[in-house]
């Protein structure tokens, strides 16, 4: 069994013979940008059929029976100046070219559109390499280790890797120096090859000794510091991410206590071995991408370890939000359910470099699974085939196939109406290859026997009905989650449920959320972006056939009383404290300031603010303008859901309007609060009370309208506090201190 450690050492990799480079990243003020390499430029190169002199990329090489032409070099998609053989395996190309004055370069960007693997050189020291398996020169019949297609002539943006001051200090000479590329084939079978190399460079002057950029250039941002965690990724031998399988790499991370982070300190949050693939479904579409990773001992096995002082695990997702521009959907929603005390996958958000490229913010967070410091259940063994082990505990998910999802079992129950599709269940944790039978049978039967209830005569019986077999509240807390949101995915996509063991409670609950990056009004579509309705009703808004419709769980359980009745009353508790409107907006301000600097990197290296990124219900121009929206949208909807909400409760002590009488801010509170009374409280009292009911203060009030609460003399906790006027209690609040 492996130790746990937070920190695996960069020596630690070298025993194993594991070769990766950690480019350091110190630049100088950048005035603009110009080209000193095309791709059209005139260069040497070679179609080999027979080994190539190992000191080819280097300046000192002898080129002269070498060919020349205009470059790129390639063949099959029409993009290319200089035709090669169809079938050709690998092309070598060199250009030699003058840097005036080294001084006044700060940084250099490659830019290459490859098909389908390369290895870049600057004066015989490699810069950049894809899908070129090994160390040192590849040989001239080696194939790429996979397909990349070139972009630039499909309209997409090539390949960018950016080479530091640091780096260029110690090989780029002043005068002569030469870039070589080498690009190789996946198959000789393949049906293209595509090789356009451009070399451009970071002038810190206003000298202009080279060419213009082109029109479509667009220069790379230059990351040096940061308030945010800096995560930093250099995958083996610079191969591409693929969706499977996952890649080697080594990640480190610089998470310093000061809270200002650089590219050249210590990586200290963590420092280790990673494999890492691609994720995402329709996500996955976009230009910046989402990534899967676990960190890994040298034998490639799952190794254990906390990272930002989370409970230890081996798997972690970096989130890539790209439509959502506001950056936090996700982060906001989980942030809610963990207050509300469900879990949620806890986050962090980080600034990424990969392979030399910065990528932009992105939110490093946990994967769902079962663990004790995730979805508390216990793990399941294929052994566990009988009695209390039999019964959990189990994950399981309504979603899409198309992340390579298989459909453990079809409810014989249909979705809400008017959909008539049948509901599609996948095995989450333990994954459905992983199962025995038995277990498979079991959680099967359990699921189906809770909607044989649901959709039953007596479903509201509390002894014959549904409720033997969920924690009632952990649906209502996911419905509310969802439904604040409106989350157009919410219920039919990326709804994952939990069973524990008989031993633990034996309840099916809803959660964890996930996905959340279409709700809070970014969705311009079946209603997504309104602040009316409720999302329950989504098949009568957009359902029809096929399987990606709502359950009818929902709309079957607000037929219940009683459900309804936790419902509205575990609302207006919420509502006076976590899903208080100030708290919520509060929340969101604060992540606006937070990201400011990084969220500006990020749409410099990702420019889609002003443009429409599917499925986008709001285009705002600013970062400014797009968290305004999310505020303002949030008070509309939060507003509409207090006028509409499901049932009645008086168990508060409270009318359902007297929410708009007594409003308390921040809460949760690390100290001091400030309630304001809606009336003058001419002759009363504020009581302080613990969970449990016992008094542990009395304040006298008289001729006030607001008061400034202190609980920083209390330890954190839940506390009632109980306002009273004339002897009439007019508000029974709950507060947190934290």
């Amino acid at each position: 069994m492996l130790s746990h450690y937070r920190t695996i050492f960069l020596p630690f990799a070298f025993l194993f013979g594991i070769a990766f480079t950690f480019q350091s990243t110190a630049y100088s003020q950048i005035d603009h940008w110009e080209t000193v390499v095309y791709e059209t430029d005139l260069w040497s190169y070679m179609v080999p059929d027979a080994p190539v002199d190992a000191d080819w990329n280097t300046l000192s090489f002898d080129a002269g029976p070498w060919p020349t032409a205009s470059g790129g070099f390639g063949y099959g998609d029409g993009d290319d100046n200089t035709g090669v053989p169809s079938g050709t395996i690998s092309v070598y190309q060199r250009i030699e070219f003058d840097i005036v004055d080294t001084s006044e370069i700060s940084a250099a960007a490659l830019m290459l559109d490859y098909d389908d693997g390369f290895v870049a050189y600057l004066n015989g020291v490699e810069i950049s390499r894809a899908l070129l398996d090994g160390a040192g020169q590849p040989d001239f019949d080696q194939l790429a280790s996979g397909l990349h297609e070139a972009q630039i002539y499909d309209g997409e943006y090539p390949a960018q890797f950016t080479l530091s001051k640091l780096f260029l200090s110690a090989n780029l000479n002043m005068g002569a120096n030469v870039l070589c590329v080498q690009t190789h084939n996946e198959s000789i079978t393949s049906s293209d090859l595509s090789s356009r190399p451009y070399l451009f460079l970071g002038i810190n002057s206003a000298s202009s000794d080279y060419d213009p950029a082109p029109d479509w250039f667009v220069p790379p941002v230059i990351l040096e510091t940061s308030n945010l965690p800096i995560v930093i990724i250099n995958t083996t031998d610079g191969a591409s991410i693929v969706d499977d399988p996952k890649v080697s790499a080594l990640m480190g991370i610089i998470n310093n206590e000061s809270g200002l982070n650089n590219v050249a300190d210590p990586f200290n949050e963590f420092y280790g071995l990673i494999g890492i693939e691609r994720r995402g479904s329709s996500s996955g579409t976009f230009p910046k991408k989402a990534y899967g990773l676990e960190t890994r001992a040298p034998d490639s096995s799952n190794y254990n370890v906390s990272i930002f002082d989370w409970p230890i695990d081996n798997d972690w997702i970096l989130y890539a939000p790209y439509s959502d521009k506001s950056l936090i959907r996700n982060v906001l929603t989980y942030k809610l359910g963990n207050q509300m005390g469900e879990y949620a996958p806890r986050t962090e958000m980080v600034e990424v470099v990969l392979n030399g490229d910065y990528i932009g913010v992105y939110v490093f967070m946990e994967r769902i699974k079962e663990n004790p410091g995730r979805v508390n259940i216990d793990p399941m063994e294929p052994t566990d085939i009988t009695g209390n082990d039999l019964t959990g505990g189990y994950i399981v998910k309504v979603d899409k196939t198309t992340g390579g999802g298989i459909v453990a079992w079809t409810s014989p129950f249909a979705q809400a109406a008017p959909a008539w599709g049948n509901i599609r269940y996948q095995m989450h944790d333990p994954e459905i290859d992983e199962m025995h039978p038995d277990q498979l049978d079991y959680i099967e039967e359990y699921i189906t026997d809770f909607e044989t209830a649901l959709d039953g005569p007596d479903f509201d019986d509390p002894v014959d009905g549904y409720r033997p077999y969920v924690n009632v509240r952990s649906f209502i807390d996911f419905m509310i989650v969802n439904e604040i949101g409106k989350n157009v995915d919410g219920y039919r996509i990326s709804t994952f449920l939990h069973k524990e063991r008989e031993s633990e409670g034996g309840k099916l609950n809803a959660g964890p959320l996930w996905d959340f990056n279409l709700a809070w009004g970014n969705a311009n579509y079946c209603q997504g972006g309104e602040t009316y309705g409720w999302e329950i009703y989504f098949n009568d808004v957009c359902g029809g056939g096929g399987d990606l419709n709502n359950p009818f769980w929902w709309n079957r359980l607000v037929e219940d009383e009683s459900y309804t009745h936790e419902l509205n009353c575990r609302w207006q508790e919420l509502r006076m404290t976590t899903l208080h409107t100030d708290t919520i907006l509060a929340f969101v301000t604060e992540m606006e300031t937070y990201l400011a600097d990084a969220a500006e990197r990020n749409f410099q290296r990702w420019p889609i603010l002003g443009n429409y990124v599917w499925p986008n219900n709001f285009v705002g121009d600013t970062y400014a303008e797009e968290m305004g929206y999310l505020r303002d949208w949030t008070t509309e909807r939060l507003a509409w859901m207090d006028d509409n909400m499901f049932g009645s409760c008086e168990d508060l002590s409270i009318a359902n309007n007297d929410l708009q009488i007594v409003k308390v801010y921040p809460n949760p509170t690390a100290g001091e609060s400030e309630i304001i009374f809606g009336e003058t409280i001419e002759n009363g009292q504020l009581i302080i009370k613990s969970a449990t009911g016992q008094t542990l203060s009395t304040i006298a009030l008289s001729q006030v309208n607001s008061y400034q609460l202190d609980l920083s003399i209390f330890e954190p906790a839940l506390y009632i506090i109980q306002i009273y006027n004339n002897e009439t209690l007019i508000s029974n609040l709950k507060i947190i201190r934290q």
